[in-house]
């Protein structure tokens, strides 16, 4: 073989790795193409997408683990499906899913703990998996119809989910119920003493969740809590209004008429000062309304594309990606002039969001 062909040869091998994907950045934009079932990988400084992974079918959220090493991915279909994704993201290949059982229509997730908390809306309830033992460990109901996203405090006190049919906010949280009167010991002891906890003493008193489902609007589904972790805001795709929720009070402080219709997202920005609410429908106000937190009115209205969805913050503050679905890309937006400065090409239908950052 000359060295002409052997150059070519090695030239086409290098152009396949290219296509098959770059090195994996971090921190990584993770963004989830619908209509493709894939997870496009992309690098934030030059938002350029360095690689494509398979994401199963109807994917909808993605998250990434703590350390930045593992993607997963909610797969809805409307209650079809029953499983999430995995993806290792360094390698840029798909592991083998997470088989939820009988929950079916995974659609939220969120980490807590090094845990994934994850929704069921067949079921109306959200569950929790352990990525080291790969089971589920806790399941809890809510009795609300299409429980939908979720987010989780740090400290593990407090729940969030909305709730869509039922139209809905639930506020879950941990309450520590007093000890109840000591057990007999077993029978057949031979005189040891004996405790039925063992030799540690009594156990801890039992925990126990004590829900608060808070009236929003129909079509509940994008919600946010903000930085300070005093306010939730919520959208009601239907009703169009936006609902303003005391956490500490666990009530309804405000409702914004604010003609949302198809409401979707709900972010607000890291400094807290402002509110990005996303809008399926778009129209002639635009598909992207902005508030201002703290006189809590709308201060702009974007107009993006054909409609928009997921909502995600750059850490730091500076910049806001939203995912215009009908429109096959990403904006990017300055949030110091909120004005769009860049647009990503993830694919088709592209909507759930998250940061990868390798530890």
């Amino acid at each position: 073989m000359s060295s002409r062909i052997i150059g070519m040869a090695a030239v086409i091998c290098l152009a396949a790795a290219t296509l098959q994907g770059q090195h994996t950045p971090s921190p990584a934009l993770l963004v989830l193409a619908k209509s493709d079932r894939s997870l496009a990988i992309i690098d934030p400084a030059t938002l350029k997408v360095v690689g494509r992974v398979p994401a199963g079918p109807d994917p909808h959220e993605v998250i990434a683990s703590p350390d930045g090493k593992l993607a997963f991915i909610s797969n809805y279909g409307f209650g079809a499906y029953h499983t999430i994704s995995v993806v290792d993201l360094a390698a840029q290949r798909a592991l083998p899913r997470i088989d939820l059982g009988i929950l079916r229509g995974p659609h939220g997730l969120a980490f807590a703990s090094g845990e994934l908390y994850f929704t069921a809306e067949v079921n109306e309830v959200f569950g929790r998996y352990n990525p080291l033992t790969r089971r589920i460990d806790w399941i809890l109901g809510t009795g609300q119809m299409r429980t939908h996203m979720i987010e989780v405090s740090s400290d593990l006190d407090r729940i969030y989910t909305s709730n869509v049919n039922s139209g809905t906010i639930s506020i879950i949280e941990k309450v520590t119920a007093p000890a109840g009167p000591p057990l007999p010991p077993p029978p057949g002891g031979r005189g040891q003493a004996s405790h039925p906890h063992g030799p540690g003493g009594p156990p801890p008193h039992p925990v126990f969740w004590q829900e608060t489902v808070l009236k929003t609007g129909l079509g509940t589904e994008g919600f946010d809590v903000s930085p300070d972790r005093r306010e939730l805001w919520s959208a009601a795709a239907q009703d169009g209004t936006v609902s303003i929720i005391n956490v500490g009070e666990k009530r309804i402080v405000q409702t914004l008429q604010a003609g949302l219709r198809g409401a979707n997202r709900v972010r607000f920005t890291p400094d807290g000062k402002y509110v990005l609410i996303s809008s399926l429908f778009g129209g002639a106000g635009g598909d992207l309304a902005i508030f201002d937190a703290h006189q809590r009115k709308q201060i702009m209205r974007l107009a993006l594309g054909h409609g928009a969805a997921g909502i995600l913050m750059q850490p730091d503050g500076s910049r806001a990606y939203v995912a215009c679905s009908p429109d096959n890309y990403v904006v990017v937006i300055d949030l110091r002039t909120f004005k769009v400065i860049g647009h990503i090409d993830p694919g088709r239908g592209p909507d759930g969001m998250a940061w990868a950052v390798r530890e």
